[in-house]
């Protein structure tokens, strides 16, 4: 099963277009949507999701239209949001017993199996007495993902699932995302570039709600790779060399200022060559498109 996405746009009334033609098919697996803040991923996971309409184009889910029969996609789909309450007076495991009976798991033998099994994959069986209002914010997230794989979901949508969360507890959620299973369709949503390219098969970069660039994470640092240049820098240079080269990301090294050039051959004896990254991929497409705004 394949979603396929065709010429999707999404205006809202205070006239920010959110969504802009996009294109994308996205087959079984992970697959990383990758962008800033405010790029348009929120708003096309929740057209996606079906919590928003879209003004035009399409979007297929194997035989189901999803803009067409929300109903019949929300029986396949788990989603958790960047931002999702919890009743802070409820457990984790009365809550997850809750939302499969609302998924229309009636036998309360095979609930019961389903809500263990899921507390144990999140690694919350520990804590699953516990009231939801106790937990961190890691622990809330995995009961996030742990909700949004009840009645075995064939589309699951998680937008910025490690924002905020700390280096073993983005660890945990990597290793969860990445046992789920083959034949899903999972869509992760984030601006941590790290995350895409530690888990994704396929992704896309979207920016100011266009898609700028898509396929496998290796083929895209590939098509850079032999044209990122660094060099270290005083502060007070990188106007002048923004004006004269063009001036992907900077990082702060040991307190330093090192610039990543992109360019096809070596800007002058100064620069020397930095092996690619996504990272370098994800800045050149962003900050070209950022540039280019009308002041």
């Amino acid at each position: 099963m394949s979603l396929v996405i065709q010429d999707l746009n999404k205006t809202y009334p205070n006239g920010v277009h959110a969504i802009k033609n996009v294109n994308l098919t996205i087959p079984n697996g992970m697959f990383g949507l990758l962008g800033p803040n405010g790029a348009g991923k929120s708003s096309l996971m929740r057209t996606i999701a079906t919590l928003q309409e879209a003004d035009s184009g399409s979007i297929q889910l194997g035989e189901i239209d999803v803009l067409k029969n929300k109903e019949e996609v929300r029986k396949i789909l788990g989603y958790l949001p960047q931002e999702f309450g919890v009743y802070p007076k409820v457990s984790a495991y009365k809550m997850l017993h809750h939302i499969a009976s609302l998924k229309g798991i009636s036998k309360k033998g095979e609930r019961k199996d389903l809500v263990e099994s899921l507390l144990t994959k999140t690694n919350l069986w520990q804590v699953r007495n516990k009231n939801l209002g106790t937990y961190s914010g890691g622990m809330k997230q995995r009961f996030g993902i742990a909700q949004a794989l009840i009645g075995d979901p064939r589309l699951i949508i998680v937008d910025e699932p490690t924002a905020g969360l700390d280096p073993a507890e983005r660890v945990r959620f990597h290793n969860l995302l990445s046992e789920i299973g083959e034949n899903t369709v999972v869509i992760l949503s984030t601006h941590i570039v790290e995350d895409v390219s530690n888990l994704c098969h396929n992704m896309a970069i979207i920016c100011l709600g266009e898609v700028v660039a898509q396929g496998n994470p290796l083929d895209l640092v590939n098509a850079v790779q032999g044209k990122i240049w660094k060099k270290i820098i005083k502060r007070s240079e990188l106007e002048q060399y923004q004006a004269e080269h063009q001036v992907i990301s900077l990082h702060l090294i040991a307190g330093e200022t090192m610039i990543h050039v992109l360019s096809d051959s070596q800007p002058d004896d100064s620069f020397e060559q930095s092996k690619a990254t996504l990272e370098d991929v994800y800045f050149s497409e962003i900050t070209s498109r950022m540039q280019n705004l009308p002041v």
